[in-house]
């Protein structure tokens, strides 16, 4: 298989992927204005008046095959200083709208929302994106990988939303200094996507194939504008923090601990589309804490990166190899120990090339003998084809400083850890193929973790059908310690196969259904079979925006190291023992326009020593719009196996409450029970965004050990962020 796949690579390469872009001829002139612009969601300044306007939009969803029922009109104009766009979004039986709340960065598909994709460089990979749901709620986010969001992204902008009985109103002003774009380039790919849930009908300025997302920026049309953008001269932002916080041990002899802290980040942009960010101190209290799971996996869990500062242009670093495969992963610094300061330099170079480079500095820890640790990345990207790229990256942490300079501690925490390699991303111009070839290599300074990882895979997708190859391997001796990589020394070879029928939509209820066969299997050095795991699935999408998905699971594992079946700490089954079971999951989530919201799943069938797993889990919601917002999330496990682990039964709960004041007061309370871990946890996070990117964040967290164990922590925090531009 890995001899084709890359065969199949080379051969995408000589074929066409140089085709022309889709929707070039979808054009919105914009123009300069020397009349004042109100940000207030009423469309009344004559700065409108010698506006175009984008409309016509096409359906999307429920069907691609005509335009939207539900009619949108788009406008956009600038100055010196904005980008201004003015939308206005018809309803053609008035009723209310659906909303989760007016919290920023909402889900796309629980509200009724606009979205604009920004394609400054016309590369159609990257991008910036804005909107708002319904109710006013704010969004943006960084476009990576031709089509994906970063929501944990956030920049200066403002925006008002008003509702009348026959439509609603929405108007942006974006600084062009919280964008990066080329200078002089006066073609940007752009488009408008909007969701009214109420038909259920998913809607775009340009025509888009309904497999793909309308965030896909193979499909962008153009925006031409009537003079070069603005030149963004000195773009210097000044981002400073003052903390005050209690943290207390209730099991440690000290007293409460008062906690002082001042710090914070400088942004100036080199140019006006390349970044330099630099941190001292840097505090992320404020950072909503890791939602638990239920943990029975034989491998280390991914959580991902919430701190602002690692998140702009975070594809350029992150992206790298598979989910599975990181050769770096930002969560790997500051873990546990102080940041002192960082830099990081990123963004596009011109149309084809784009560079990443990060350094940070993390102190030294006398009790442990950690010690000063300094963890620097290098990436660089160009642009071929027309969307494809191909990448080089470069992953160093260095140890200096050792409180303690012995072997042992040096055995611990080696002097370095690197790793360098290259991958390369397919994309196709029509967005129908796609994939990855990336080959890395570490070195240490015991031979014994200098090892390589590399993998490829293929992708295509139809409307109807869609197919996918991978194969990949990590070495034994690989070793990428500021990396994700929770299993090596294995060959891994998958495949998967599907195909969706599209019923009538004027005659069935259901949107697409069909079925869905995937294979996976894994091998040692020797390529004797470890693993496998088949799952036969059949989908089922409903118009109105539910769904439901079933599996049959067919699995085979020969465990190569220890293992605890039950994830509680009973005896585990001995390396080399082989298991195999059979299982059924079911899944179903239920239509977001609903107050009432709930999505329930469950597993039963065969587990490890001929044994029994049942598994339950669902999520409760109700809302009342648009201001408050409870859920709950329950799961629960039933392990049935033979002596020693008997019975293992245990249950995980989750319960929030969102409440959203205005959409720039927020309080949220995350109550979680783990029974697996014998932990509650509890996180109460107050935000007031009184000036635009500038906030108050007053913080609660309580971590609480059930017996058998023992500890309690708790922890108040204030926090106050202030954005300077220049």
């Amino acid at each position: 298989m890995k001899g084709c796949l890359y065969f199949v690579f080379v051969g995408l390469l000589i074929f066409p992927v140089f085709a022309q872009k889709k929707n070039k001829n979808f054009q919105l002139h914009i123009r300069k204005t020397n009349l004042p612009v109100v940000i207030d969601g009423i469309i009344d300044e004559n700065a409108w008046s010698d506006t175009d306007v984008a409309d016509n939009f096409f359906m999307v969803l429920p069907e691609d095959t005509g335009k939207a029922n539900e009619l949108s009109e788009i406008r956009m104009t600038y100055d010196n200083k904005n980008i201004y766009l003015a939308a206005t979004f018809y309803i053609n039986s008035p009723s209310t709208y659906y909303v989760e709340s007016l919290r920023r960065d909402f889900s796309f598909g629980k509200n009724d929302n606009f979205l604009i994709f920004i394609d400054p460089f016309n590369n159609q990979t990257t991008g910036f994106s804005f909107g708002t749901n319904a109710a006013g709620a704010q969004w943006d986010g960084t476009m990576f990988a031709g089509g994906k969001v970063d929501l944990n992204w956030d920049s200066k902008w403002i925006s008002e939303v008003k509702r009348y009985k026959d439509k609603w109103v929405f108007e942006m002003a974006v600084p062009f200094k919280s964008i990066r774009y080329k200078k002089g380039v006066k073609e940007w790919g752009i488009n408008f996507s909007r969701l009214d849930l109420k038909s259920s009908e998913k809607s775009s300025w340009t025509p888009i194939p309904r497999q793909f997302p309308t965030a896909s920026l193979a499909y962008t049309g153009v925006l031409i504008w009537d003079e070069a953008p603005p030149d963004q001269g000195v773009n210097f932002s000044l981002i400073p923090y003052v903390l005050g916080g209690l943290n207390s041990n209730i099991n440690s002899k000290g007293s409460t601990e008062i906690e002082k802290k001042i710090g914070g980040d400088v942004k100036f942009g080199l140019t006006s589309s390349l970044n330099l960010d630099l941190t001292i101190n840097p505090d992320f209290s404020q950072v909503e804490v890791d939602v638990q799971v239920t943990n029975l996996d034989r491998f280390e869990l991914f959580f991902p990166e919430k701190r602002q500062f690692f998140l702009e242009n975070a594809d350029l670093f992150a992206n790298f190899g598979y989910t599975t495969i990181r050769p770096f992963f930002s969560r790997r610094i500051g873990l546990g120990v102080p940041i002192q300061a960082g830099l990081r330099l990123s963004g596009n170079l011109n149309e084809n090339w784009r560079l990443g480079v990060m350094d940070m500095q993390t102190e030294s820890v006398d009790d442990i003998g950690l010690p000063n640790q300094n963890f620097g990345v290098f990436t660089l990207q160009r642009k071929v084809f027309s969307r494809s790229s191909i990448g080089l990256m470069f992953v160093n942490k260095q140890s200096f400083n050792y409180p303690q300079d012995t072997d042992e501690y040096r055995n611990i925490y080696p002097e370095f850890n690197r790793n360098f390699g290259l991958e390369y991303n397919l994309a196709s111009s029509d967005n129908l193929w796609t994939g990855k070839a990336f080959l890395f290599k570490s070195f240490s300074p015991d031979e014994i973790s200098n090892g390589i990882t590399q993998a490829v895979n293929l992708e295509y997708k139809t409307q109807s059908w869609s197919w996918g190859v991978s194969e990949e391997s990590v070495g034994e001796n690989y070793n990428a310690e500021v990396g994700f990589v929770p299993r090596k020394d294995y060959i891994k070879m998958s495949s998967f196969l599907g195909y969706l029928f599209y019923p009538n939509p004027k005659k069935s209820k259901v949107l697409s259904h069909g079925p869905k066969l995937t294979s996976i299997y894994y091998f040692d050095s020797n390529m004797k079979k470890t693993d496998n795991l088949n799952l036969l699935q059949y989908f089922v999408n409903f118009r109105n925006r539910s769904s439901f998905k079933a599996t049959l699971i067919n699995e085979y594992v020969e465990l190569r190291i220890p293992f605890d079946p039950t994830g509680s700490g009973k005896p585990q089954l001995p390396a080399g023992s082989k298991h195999k079971w059979n299982a059924l999951r079911m899944n179903y989530l239920a239509k977001p326009q609903s107050m009432f919201t709930y999505t329930i799943g469950s597993r039963i069938g065969g587990y490890y020593e001929d044994g029994f797993w049942l598994s339950i889990n669902n999520t409760l919601g109700y809302r009342f719009q648009p201001f408050v917002s409870l859920s709950s999330d329950i799961s629960y496990n039933n392990i049935s196996l033979p002596a020693p682990w008997n019975t293992t039964e245990f249950w995980l709960i989750g319960a929030k409450a969102d409440i959203t004041f205005t959409n720039k007061l927020f309080f949220a309370t995350l109550f979680q029970y783990n029974e697996q871990t014998k932990n509650f946890n509890l996180n109460s996070r107050f935000q007031w965004r009184y000036l635009p990117a500038s906030d108050l964040f007053i913080v609660y967290t309580s971590n609480y050990l059930l017996p058998p164990y023992s500890g309690r922590e708790w922890s108040l925090t204030l926090k106050l962020t202030y954005w300077f531009n220049k």
